[in-house]
C-alpha cells in the first residue's frame, strides 16, 4: 500500500511538472563554436513561440531574455502563432510587436514556420516586417559587423513552403549563416555554409526514459530522431536544433526545456 501511495504522488508531480513547470521556463542554452570569420559575433536564435492568447507576460519575459543577452543578430525560427488551437493562439500582429521590441546591433531576421503557413503568409510577413523584422523566403541580406560582412540567408519551409536553397544563397559569400524551419532540409544544405540553425522538433518535446535511456521522442520529421536538438555536424556542416519556447497539440514538456539559443562565435 505504501509503495502504491509512492507511486501515485511521484505520478501526480510528474504530471505537475510536465504541464505547469517546465513549459514555462526560459532557459538560456549556450554554444560555442570555432570560426574565425565570424569570430567575436554573438547570435541568438530563438523558433516555435507558438503563444497562447493570454501570454502576455511571457512574450515580453522573452523578449526581456533576448535583449540581456546583448546580440548582435538575432535569428528567428518561426511558429510563433499556434494553428493546433487557433482559437486560443495570440494574433501574429500583436506577437510582432512584442518581438519588435527585440534590440540587437545590428539585425532581427526571420524565416515561417508550418503553423505561420496554415495562418496566412502575408499576414505574417506584413506584421513582422511592420516591426523591423526583416523575413527572409528564399532569399538572403547581407549585414555589416563591424569590419566583417556576414550574409543571413532564409529557406522556406520543408513542409508547407516552397523552399529553394539556391535561390536563398544567391550570390551569398562566406560567411553565411543559414535560417529554416524544419531540419528535414539539412542534408542539402551545402557544405559552404558555416551554419544552420533550425526549430519545429521542439527537442522531442516529451523525451521519456525507456529501460534507463533518454531516448523516447515525438518528432515529426522524415529522418526521425536524427536531428532532433542541439549541436550536430554531419559532413563538414554544422547545425543548432532548437528546443524552442513554446509547445504544440498538448501545452506539456518533459525533458525537452523550452530555451533561447545564444551563439557566440570565436
Amino acid at each position: 500500500m505504501k509503495k502504491f501511495i509512492l507511486l501515485i504522488v511521484f505520478i501526480f508531480i510528474c504530471i505537475f511538472c510536465w504541464f505547469f513547470i517546465e513549459p514555462e521556463l526560459i532557459t538560456v542554452h549556450k554554444y560555442k563554436i570555432h570560426n574565425p570569420e565570424l569570430k567575436n559575433l554573438r547570435v541568438v536564435f530563438a523558433a516555435d513561440f507558438h503563444v497562447y492568447k493570454r501570454q502576455h507576460k511571457r512574450l515580453a519575459k522573452t523578449v526581456e531574455k533576448i535583449n540581456a543577452q546583448k546580440p548582435d543578430i538575432v535569428l528567428l525560427g518561426g511558429d510563433y502563432v499556434r494553428t493546433d488551437s487557433p482559437e486560443k493562439s495570440m494574433d501574429i500582429e500583436t506577437i510582432a510587436q512584442y518581438l519588435g521590441q527585440i534590440k540587437p546591433k545590428y539585425l532581427t531576421a526571420a524565416v515561417l514556420g508550418n503553423h505561420d503557413y496554415a495562418y496566412s503568409v502575408p499576414q505574417a510577413i506584413k506584421a513582422l516586417s511592420q516591426n523591423n523584422i526583416k523575413v527572409l523566403m528564399n532569399e538572403n541580406v547581407s549585414v555589416k559587423a563591424g569590419k566583417k560582412k556576414i550574409f543571413i540567408a532564409g529557406v522556406e519551409d520543408a513542409w508547407w513552403g516552397e523552399p529553394d536553397i539556391d535561390k536563398a544563397l544567391k550570390n551569398a559569400k562566406r560567411p553565411v549563416i543559414l535560417l529554416s524551419h524544419n531540419p528535414d532540409l539539412f542534408p542539402e544544405i551545402p557544405s559552404h555554409v558555416d551554419l544552420t540553425l533550425w526549430g519545429h522538433t521542439h527537442g522531442g518535446q516529451v523525451v521519456l526514459p525507456v529501460l534507463g535511456i533518454m531516448g523516447t521522442k515525438f518528432v515529426p520529421l522524415k529522418h526521425g530522431n536524427k536531428y532532433v536538438r542541439g549541436f550536430i555536424e554531419e559532413d563538414n556542416k554544422k547545425m543548432i536544433v532548437t528546443n524552442g519556447l513554446g509547445t504544440s497539440i498538448l501545452p506539456v514538456r518533459f525533458n525537452a526545456f523550452p530555451e533561447i539559443v545564444v551563439i557566440d562565435f570565436y
